[in-house]
Protein backbone atom coordinates (compact mmCIF):
# COMPACT_ATOMS: atom_id res chain seq x y z
CA UNK A 1 0.00 0.00 0.00
CA UNK A 2 1.41 3.13 -0.98
CA UNK A 3 1.18 5.81 0.96
CA UNK A 4 0.48 9.42 -0.10
CA UNK A 5 2.00 12.77 1.41
CA UNK A 6 0.32 16.19 1.54
CA UNK A 7 2.82 18.79 1.02
CA UNK A 8 2.39 21.88 3.29
CA UNK A 9 3.46 25.39 1.99
CA UNK A 10 6.33 26.29 2.56
CA UNK A 11 5.89 28.91 5.59
CA UNK A 12 8.63 31.95 6.09
CA UNK A 13 9.31 33.73 9.29
CA UNK A 14 7.87 37.93 8.79
CA UNK A 15 11.66 38.42 8.54
CA UNK A 16 12.02 36.39 5.45
CA UNK A 17 9.53 38.06 3.20
CA UNK A 18 10.64 40.04 0.85
CA UNK A 19 10.37 43.85 2.06
CA UNK A 20 8.96 44.61 -1.30
CA UNK A 21 5.90 42.85 -0.86
CA UNK A 22 5.33 43.69 3.12
CA UNK A 23 1.82 45.68 3.16
CA UNK A 24 3.22 49.23 4.13
CA UNK A 25 1.61 50.86 7.56
CA UNK A 26 -0.61 54.05 7.17
CA UNK A 27 1.12 57.28 7.95
CA UNK A 28 -0.74 59.92 10.29
CA UNK A 29 -1.05 62.60 7.22
CA UNK A 30 -3.25 59.70 5.61
CA UNK A 31 -5.49 58.67 8.81
CA UNK A 32 -6.36 62.48 8.63
CA UNK A 33 -7.51 62.89 5.14
CA UNK A 34 -9.24 59.84 5.70
CA UNK A 35 -10.90 60.68 8.73
CA UNK A 36 -11.35 64.61 7.67
CA UNK A 37 -13.12 62.68 4.29
CA UNK A 38 -15.37 61.14 6.32
CA UNK A 39 -16.35 64.00 8.51
CA UNK A 40 -17.27 66.34 5.21
CA UNK A 41 -18.97 63.36 3.94
CA UNK A 42 -21.11 62.87 6.95
CA UNK A 43 -21.33 66.53 7.11
CA UNK A 44 -22.69 67.18 3.38
CA UNK A 45 -24.88 64.64 4.09
CA UNK A 46 -26.60 66.60 7.07
CA UNK A 47 -26.50 70.09 5.29
CA UNK A 48 -28.71 68.36 2.25
CA UNK A 49 -30.82 66.98 4.82
CA UNK A 50 -31.40 70.20 6.28
CA UNK A 51 -31.71 72.27 3.49
CA UNK A 52 -34.45 69.69 2.21
CA UNK A 53 -36.43 69.69 5.38
CA UNK A 54 -36.02 73.38 5.11
CA UNK A 55 -37.62 73.17 1.68
CA UNK A 56 -40.23 71.28 2.68
CA UNK A 57 -41.13 73.64 5.60
CA UNK A 58 -41.22 76.77 2.89
CA UNK A 59 -43.31 74.87 0.84
CA UNK A 60 -45.71 73.76 3.45
CA UNK A 61 -46.01 77.45 4.73
CA UNK A 62 -46.61 79.32 1.41
CA UNK A 63 -49.54 76.81 0.58
CA UNK A 64 -51.08 77.34 4.02
CA UNK A 65 -50.98 81.14 3.69
CA UNK A 66 -52.30 80.87 -0.39
CA UNK A 67 -55.27 79.15 1.29
CA UNK A 68 -55.34 81.71 3.83
CA UNK A 69 -55.11 84.48 1.55
CA UNK A 70 -58.57 84.45 -0.32
CA UNK A 71 -60.53 84.31 3.40
CA UNK A 72 -57.93 87.36 4.26
CA UNK A 73 -58.69 89.41 1.13
CA UNK A 74 -62.88 88.85 2.27
CA UNK A 75 -62.17 89.25 5.84
CA UNK A 76 -59.77 92.42 6.01
CA UNK A 77 -61.94 95.41 5.54
CA UNK A 78 -59.77 98.76 5.68
CA UNK A 79 -60.58 100.28 8.83
CA UNK A 80 -57.98 102.70 9.76
CA UNK A 81 -55.96 105.09 7.23
CA UNK A 82 -52.35 106.47 8.63
CA UNK A 83 -50.95 109.93 7.00
CA UNK A 84 -47.56 110.27 7.48
CA UNK A 85 -46.41 114.13 6.04
CA UNK A 86 -44.12 116.86 6.40
CA UNK A 87 -46.77 119.18 5.71
CA UNK A 88 -50.04 120.16 6.77
CA UNK A 89 -52.36 118.09 5.45
CA UNK A 90 -54.61 115.85 7.63
CA UNK A 91 -55.71 112.53 7.76
CA UNK A 92 -59.58 114.15 6.84
CA UNK A 93 -58.09 115.67 3.59
CA UNK A 94 -56.70 111.92 3.23
CA UNK A 95 -60.43 110.48 4.12
CA UNK A 96 -62.20 112.65 1.30
CA UNK A 97 -58.93 112.32 -1.42
CA UNK A 98 -59.21 108.51 -1.56
CA UNK A 99 -62.91 107.86 -0.89
CA UNK A 100 -62.32 104.47 0.11
CA UNK A 101 -65.75 102.67 -0.19
CA UNK A 102 -66.95 101.08 3.63
CA UNK A 103 -67.01 97.58 2.57
CA UNK A 104 -63.25 97.72 0.91
CA UNK A 105 -60.74 95.08 1.74
CA UNK A 106 -57.28 95.93 2.24
CA UNK A 107 -56.00 93.80 -0.51
CA UNK A 108 -58.69 94.54 -2.73
CA UNK A 109 -57.06 98.19 -3.31
CA UNK A 110 -55.30 99.22 -6.33
CA UNK A 111 -52.73 100.89 -4.57
CA UNK A 112 -51.31 102.46 -7.98
CA UNK A 113 -54.45 104.03 -8.52
CA UNK A 114 -54.52 105.25 -4.69
CA UNK A 115 -51.26 107.32 -5.31
CA UNK A 116 -52.50 108.23 -8.65
CA UNK A 117 -55.18 110.24 -6.43
CA UNK A 118 -53.09 111.73 -3.71
CA UNK A 119 -50.43 113.27 -6.43
CA UNK A 120 -53.24 114.41 -8.68
CA UNK A 121 -53.31 116.99 -5.65
CA UNK A 122 -50.47 119.57 -6.73
CA UNK A 123 -49.42 120.16 -2.62
CA UNK A 124 -48.76 116.88 -2.31
CA UNK A 125 -45.13 116.26 -4.26
CA UNK A 126 -44.12 112.66 -3.32
CA UNK A 127 -46.64 109.95 -2.29
CA UNK A 128 -45.84 106.15 -0.95
CA UNK A 129 -48.92 103.99 -0.26
CA UNK A 130 -48.45 100.38 2.01
CA UNK A 131 -51.03 97.59 3.20
CA UNK A 132 -50.34 97.25 7.25
CA UNK A 133 -52.24 94.15 7.94
CA UNK A 134 -54.77 93.44 9.02
CA UNK A 135 -56.80 96.65 8.28
CA UNK A 136 -54.29 99.52 7.63
CA UNK A 137 -53.39 101.60 5.02
CA UNK A 138 -50.43 104.03 5.49
CA UNK A 139 -49.73 107.08 3.31
CA UNK A 140 -46.68 108.42 3.42
CA UNK A 141 -46.55 112.23 1.32
CA UNK A 142 -44.33 115.48 1.01
CA UNK A 143 -45.90 118.51 0.54
CA UNK A 144 -44.79 121.67 -1.15
CA UNK A 145 -44.93 124.86 0.82
CA UNK A 146 -45.83 127.96 -0.50
CA UNK A 147 -42.95 131.44 -1.16
CA UNK A 148 -45.79 133.55 -3.43
CA UNK A 149 -49.31 133.55 -3.78
CA UNK A 150 -51.39 135.08 -6.92
CA UNK A 151 -55.12 135.43 -7.47
CA UNK A 152 -56.80 133.00 -10.46
CA UNK A 153 -59.95 133.88 -12.53
CA UNK A 154 -61.16 131.37 -14.88
CA UNK A 155 -63.52 133.22 -17.31
CA UNK A 156 -66.85 134.10 -15.44
CA UNK A 157 -65.75 132.74 -12.29
CA UNK A 158 -65.14 134.44 -8.88
CA UNK A 159 -61.36 134.92 -8.37
CA UNK A 160 -59.45 132.37 -6.38
CA UNK A 161 -56.35 132.40 -4.53
CA UNK A 162 -53.92 130.08 -5.37
CA UNK A 163 -50.55 129.49 -3.65
CA UNK A 164 -46.79 128.94 -5.43
CA UNK A 165 -44.32 126.84 -4.25
CA UNK A 166 -40.44 127.09 -5.31
CA UNK A 167 -40.74 124.40 -8.11
CA UNK A 168 -43.54 126.66 -9.77
CA UNK A 169 -46.78 124.55 -8.68
CA UNK A 170 -49.57 126.65 -8.37
CA UNK A 171 -52.07 124.74 -5.96
CA UNK A 172 -55.23 125.64 -3.92
CA UNK A 173 -53.69 125.07 -0.63
CA UNK A 174 -54.94 123.21 2.18
CA UNK A 175 -54.39 123.30 6.18
CA UNK A 176 -52.24 126.30 5.83
CA UNK A 177 -52.68 128.88 8.55
CA UNK A 178 -54.16 131.73 7.26
CA UNK A 179 -51.93 134.43 8.92
CA UNK A 180 -49.01 132.60 7.65
CA UNK A 181 -50.06 133.13 4.06
CA UNK A 182 -51.27 136.79 4.49
CA UNK A 183 -47.53 137.36 5.20
CA UNK A 184 -46.67 135.93 1.30
CA UNK A 185 -46.54 138.48 -1.30
CA UNK A 186 -48.44 138.61 -4.29
CA UNK A 187 -46.86 137.37 -7.70
CA UNK A 188 -47.67 138.96 -10.89
CA UNK A 189 -46.08 139.20 -14.82
CA UNK A 190 -46.07 135.62 -15.53
CA UNK A 191 -48.35 133.69 -17.89
CA UNK A 192 -49.38 129.76 -17.18
CA UNK A 193 -50.63 127.22 -19.22
CA UNK A 194 -52.57 124.04 -19.18
CA UNK A 195 -50.70 120.34 -19.83
CA UNK A 196 -52.64 117.41 -19.43
CA UNK A 197 -55.80 119.22 -17.42
CA UNK A 198 -53.37 120.92 -14.91
CA UNK A 199 -51.39 123.91 -14.77
CA UNK A 200 -47.52 123.41 -15.97
CA UNK A 201 -45.19 125.17 -13.48
CA UNK A 202 -44.26 129.11 -13.43
CA UNK A 203 -40.75 129.30 -14.66
CA UNK A 204 -38.53 131.64 -12.35
CA UNK A 205 -39.72 130.13 -9.45
CA UNK A 206 -36.06 129.07 -8.01
CA UNK A 207 -35.01 132.37 -8.17
CA UNK A 208 -37.55 134.30 -7.17
CA UNK A 209 -37.57 131.80 -3.84
CA UNK A 210 -34.19 132.09 -3.32
CA UNK A 211 -34.44 135.80 -3.10
CA UNK A 212 -37.28 135.81 -0.99
CA UNK A 213 -35.34 133.33 1.46
CA UNK A 214 -32.49 135.75 1.53
CA UNK A 215 -34.63 138.25 2.52
CA UNK A 216 -36.50 137.07 4.95
CA UNK A 217 -33.61 135.21 6.65
CA UNK A 218 -30.85 138.66 6.37
CA UNK A 219 -33.27 141.79 6.51
CA UNK A 220 -36.65 140.37 7.50
CA UNK A 221 -37.72 144.40 7.75
CA UNK A 222 -37.38 144.93 4.39
CA UNK A 223 -38.76 141.58 3.64
CA UNK A 224 -42.25 142.43 5.60
CA UNK A 225 -42.65 145.50 3.31
CA UNK A 226 -42.85 143.55 -0.22
CA UNK A 227 -46.00 143.17 -1.33
CA UNK A 228 -46.02 142.26 -5.11
CA UNK A 229 -43.49 140.48 -7.25
CA UNK A 230 -42.88 140.70 -10.85
CA UNK A 231 -41.50 138.41 -13.01
CA UNK A 232 -42.70 140.43 -16.46
CA UNK A 233 -39.14 141.38 -17.19
CA UNK A 234 -37.58 137.95 -15.78
CA UNK A 235 -37.34 135.74 -18.91
CA UNK A 236 -35.78 138.89 -20.72
CA UNK A 237 -33.77 141.02 -18.97
CA UNK A 238 -33.08 138.73 -16.21
CA UNK A 239 -34.59 140.97 -13.23
CA UNK A 240 -37.04 140.46 -10.85
CA UNK A 241 -39.00 143.66 -9.48
CA UNK A 242 -40.41 143.78 -5.78
CA UNK A 243 -43.34 146.56 -5.17
CA UNK A 244 -43.30 147.30 -1.53
CA UNK A 245 -46.44 148.68 0.54
CA UNK A 246 -44.87 151.98 0.69
CA UNK A 247 -44.48 152.32 -3.56
CA UNK A 248 -41.04 151.57 -3.70
CA UNK A 249 -39.87 149.59 -6.45
CA UNK A 250 -36.96 147.72 -6.41
CA UNK A 251 -35.25 145.68 -9.72
CA UNK A 252 -33.15 143.14 -8.52
CA UNK A 253 -30.70 141.11 -11.16
CA UNK A 254 -30.23 137.29 -11.36
CA UNK A 255 -26.95 137.36 -12.06
CA UNK A 256 -26.05 139.39 -8.69
CA UNK A 257 -25.55 137.49 -5.54
CA UNK A 258 -29.15 138.08 -3.40
CA UNK A 259 -27.37 139.22 0.05
CA UNK A 260 -24.42 141.66 -1.76
CA UNK A 261 -27.80 143.28 -3.60
CA UNK A 262 -29.91 143.67 -0.18
CA UNK A 263 -27.15 144.76 1.83
CA UNK A 264 -26.92 147.77 -0.81
CA UNK A 265 -31.52 148.03 -0.53
CA UNK A 266 -31.21 147.77 3.34
CA UNK A 267 -27.76 151.03 3.02
CA UNK A 268 -30.05 153.26 0.92
CA UNK A 269 -33.15 152.59 2.59
CA UNK A 270 -31.58 153.23 6.16
CA UNK A 271 -29.51 156.63 4.10
CA UNK A 272 -32.91 158.03 2.57
CA UNK A 273 -35.04 159.54 5.86
CA UNK A 274 -36.13 163.16 4.16
CA UNK A 275 -39.89 162.16 4.35
CA UNK A 276 -40.28 165.06 1.25
CA UNK A 277 -37.87 162.87 -1.29
CA UNK A 278 -38.93 159.15 -0.31
CA UNK A 279 -37.97 156.47 -2.64
CA UNK A 280 -39.54 155.57 -5.99
CA UNK A 281 -37.17 153.31 -7.82
CA UNK A 282 -33.84 151.49 -7.17
CA UNK A 283 -31.99 149.44 -9.67
CA UNK A 284 -29.35 146.71 -8.10
CA UNK A 285 -29.27 144.90 -10.77
CA UNK A 286 -25.95 146.82 -12.79
CA UNK A 287 -23.89 146.02 -9.84
CA UNK A 288 -22.10 148.44 -7.76
CA UNK A 289 -23.43 150.95 -9.77
CA UNK A 290 -27.01 151.64 -8.33
CA UNK A 291 -29.56 154.00 -10.35
CA UNK A 292 -31.78 155.54 -7.83
CA UNK A 293 -34.86 157.56 -8.44
CA UNK A 294 -36.99 159.52 -5.57
CA UNK A 295 -40.26 161.44 -6.09
CA UNK A 296 -42.37 164.36 -4.11
CA UNK A 297 -44.47 161.90 -3.09
CA UNK A 298 -43.86 158.04 -2.83
CA UNK A 299 -46.69 156.40 -5.79
CA UNK A 300 -49.19 154.16 -4.24
CA UNK A 301 -49.99 150.73 -5.42
CA UNK A 302 -54.08 151.04 -5.86
CA UNK A 303 -56.38 147.78 -6.29
CA UNK A 304 -58.03 147.68 -9.02
CA UNK A 305 -60.86 145.52 -9.98
CA UNK A 306 -60.02 142.21 -12.27
CA UNK A 307 -61.88 143.41 -15.68
CA UNK A 308 -62.93 141.54 -18.80
CA UNK A 309 -60.65 141.60 -21.76
CA UNK A 310 -63.41 142.17 -24.51
CA UNK A 311 -64.32 139.21 -26.61
CA UNK A 312 -61.95 137.27 -24.64
CA UNK A 313 -63.64 137.53 -21.63
CA UNK A 314 -64.57 133.95 -21.81
CA UNK A 315 -60.56 133.24 -22.05
CA UNK A 316 -59.27 131.47 -18.75
CA UNK A 317 -57.50 134.67 -16.49
CA UNK A 318 -55.03 134.83 -13.69
CA UNK A 319 -55.28 138.39 -12.19
CA UNK A 320 -53.31 139.81 -9.58
CA UNK A 321 -55.33 142.12 -7.04
CA UNK A 322 -53.03 144.71 -7.67
CA UNK A 323 -52.21 144.29 -11.34
CA UNK A 324 -54.82 142.75 -13.37
CA UNK A 325 -52.57 141.37 -16.13
CA UNK A 326 -51.71 137.30 -15.45
CA UNK A 327 -53.23 135.08 -18.13
CA UNK A 328 -53.80 131.16 -18.11
CA UNK A 329 -54.06 129.72 -21.58
CA UNK A 330 -56.47 126.66 -22.05
CA UNK A 331 -54.07 125.32 -24.97
CA UNK A 332 -50.69 123.54 -23.67
CA UNK A 333 -47.15 126.35 -24.62
CA UNK A 334 -44.12 124.32 -25.51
Amino acid sequence: MSKDTLALPETRTWREIPQQVRPRAMSSEGRRRVAWGAMRFTMGTLALALVGWGGWQVASSLRANAALLPEVARGDRVRNLVLVTDGVLDRNWLARRLAIPADATLMGLDLAKLRHTVLADPQVSTAAITRNFPDTLTVHISERSPVVRMMAQSGSEAPAMLLVSRDGVAFAGTGFDASMVSTLPWLQGVRLSRTGGSLAPIEGMRAVSDLLATAKLEADSLYRKWQVVSLARLASDGEIEIHTKDGLTVIFGTTEDNLRQIGRLDLLVDASSDPTRPLREVNLALGAQVPVAYGAAAPTLGGPPVNALGAEAAKPLIASPLFPNLHIDSHSEL
